[in-house]
């Protein structure tokens, strides 16, 4: 008779680092137990998405992740409206910060729409429509944010609803037309005066 349990271990602002694998055997002549243990490291979590409608959590297990639709994305979030690949999440001095790799629909932390922007703990992040909770420990002093100007962007563009306006294409030059030669001027002649004074005379 087999019993196996196992345990986990952690310490630190990154839980679970450790897991011992506990194996009860039941030896029946002897009516004892044998105990065996052994450890199992398991890749750290740096904290998790939490989905603000409901449903399972998404564990941050590496310092660097691409979120998108496709599906060598660390986060797969197969959904339409989740370009392929749609944003990028790095653990920078003990914070979380996200940045927008040119997505469709874009991304907003705490309602606001950003290209890039330190995350801290319990932060909305909205990916398109999909918004979740981060949470994890922050380690060390807040960063600093880059604040942008609110004036260099429209409210709409502030607010998401603004969608990327297309190149328009480049007007043609207008060439200008080529100018029409001058019919040639008759040369004056002194004779072509005498001949002019002469039928003067006669009229």
């Amino acid at each position: 008779m087999l019993i196996k349990c196992l345990r986990m271990q952690g310490g630190g602002p990154y839980p679970a680092a450790r897991v011992t694998d506990i194996t009860l055997e039941l030896n029946r002549p002897t009516g004892q137990w044998g105990i065996e243990r052994r450890e199992m490291h398991v890749p750290n979590t740096y904290g998790e998405l939490t989905p603000c409608g409901g449903g399972d959590t998404i564990p941050l297990f590496k310092r660097k992740m691409t979120i998108g639709r496709r599906s060598n994305c660390d986060v797969i979030l197969n959904f339409p409206n989740v370009s392929s690949y749609h944003c990028e999440l790095e653990l920078l001095n003990g914070y979380w910060f996200i940045k927008d790799l040119g997505s469709s629909n874009g991304i907003k932390v705490n309602g606001t729409r950003y290209e890039s922007r330190y995350l801290m703990p319990n932060d909305t992040v909205s990916i398109a429509k999909h918004q979740y909770q981060i949470n994890y420990t922050a380690v060390g002093d807040a960063p600093v944010q880059e604040e942008e100007n609110p004036f260099s962007r429209s409210l709409m563009d502030l607010a998401g609803l603004e969608r990327p306006r297309r190149p328009q294409p480049a007007a043609k030059s207008a060439t200008p037309s080529a100018a029409k030669p001058k019919p040639p001027q008759p040369k004056h002649r002194p004779e072509d005066d005498d001949a002019m004074k002469y039928l003067n005379d006669l009229g």
